[in-house]
């Protein structure tokens, strides 16, 4: 198993503690993201792990950003991606059981440094769960792959707000 972990300045400290985790459980990963906590867009790094993990350089990806809220929105983004923004154990668990979520995306300003790996490490022992999940997140699949094909005919882009 390989596990991409990126963070923009906010989460630097709690990267690398999932490093250390990672390290401790002999999980390979790789660090993406300044070592500094000089400003640095999180998209950019969000890209990087997400599109890490549909290439498939990555088994999963973990992204810390302030909140969580703006990595998750950009994982999202990536064809094949499955990102949830988690900030509990009941969610982290459930967004890999249910959800069958390969990028967690978590908050340094949501916890501790010692929260954030507690998490990783719940989301990284949790299985997905088969049945009527694996149906549901077919048909999400399905969907981005609906989406996707119906805006590249049409010549489309998404409306930027």
């Amino acid at each position: 198993m390989k596990v991409a972990i990126g963070s923009d300045h906010t989460g630097v400290k709690h990267r690398k503690q999932v490093k250390a985790l990672l390290d401790s459980l002999g999980i390979e990963s790789r660090e993406i993201g300044l070592d500094t906590e000089e400003a640095v867009d999180y998209p950019d790094i969000a890209y990087e792990v997400a599109t890490a993990v549909a290439e498939r350089e990555c088994d999963y990806g973990v992204i810390i950003c302030g909140t969580g809220i703006g990595v998750g929105i950009v994982a999202n983004k990536v064809p094949g991606v499955l990102a949830a923004v988690c900030h509990d154990e009941y969610s982290t668990r459930m967004s890999r059981r249910d959800d069958h979520a390969n990028v967690l995306c978590l908050g340094a300003r949501e916890g501790s440094e010692e929260d954030v790996v507690k998490l990783v490490d719940v989301w990284l022992k949790t299985p997905p769960e088969g049945g009527r999940h694996s149906r549901r997140v077919g048909k999400i699949l399905q969907i981005e792959h609906d989406v996707l094909a119906k805006w590249c005919r049409k010549g489309r882009t998404a409306a930027i707000h």
